[in-house]
């Protein structure tokens, strides 16, 4: 069996989804909680992981074709949101602090302790090498898409 067949490419693929899925729950377990944007970087990475499933019994061009569109997906998230975090342009208002402000809450709000915790989306939370959390997302990913569309590619030449 060919250790670069377009099956075992799509389970490394669909995998790799997994890791870095698995990846994200961990930092949140360890008190990272995620933005807004950190999880819309996560649903490709579920879309990812059940095309490489469904790859397993049915490796076929268009699962491939799909695995790299969500593969890609998130690679994009994630440097849309690097750009945010390190001020290369903006960021939605809804999870940046580049909102109205303090200016619609009451002195009520203000004084409120219960409930969520906004997380700021254009703030860095966690790096490595210079890296974010988000960058490397975005890092892994286009590898990912690589994978994933080196494998429809090898489908289609067959």
């Amino acid at each position: 069996m060919n250790a670069l067949s377009p099956r075992n490419l799509i389970v490394l693929a669909g995998a790799g989804s997994l890791a870095l899925l698995i990846g994200a729950f961990i930092f949140q377990a360890l008190g990272y909680a995620p933005c807004a944007m950190c999880i819309w970087q996560r649903w490709p990475h579920g879309v990812a992981i059940a095309l490489g499933a469904i790859g397993f019994f049915l490796p076929v061009f268009f699962i491939a074709l799909l695995g790299g569109a969500a593969a890609l997906t998130t690679a994009v998230i994630g440097v849309y949101h690097t750009g945010v975090e390190r001020d290369w342009w903006e960021g939605p208002t809804s999870c940046t602090s580049a909102g109205d402000g303090l200016g619609g809450l009451s002195g009520g709000d203000l004084l409120a302790t219960s409930g969520p915790k906004l997380i700021l989306c254009d703030q860095v939370s966690w790096e490595l090498l210079s890296l974010s959390m988000p960058s490397w997302n975005a890092l892994f990913s286009f590898i990912l898409a690589g994978i994933w569309l080196y494998a429809a590619w090898r489908i289609f030449r067959a």
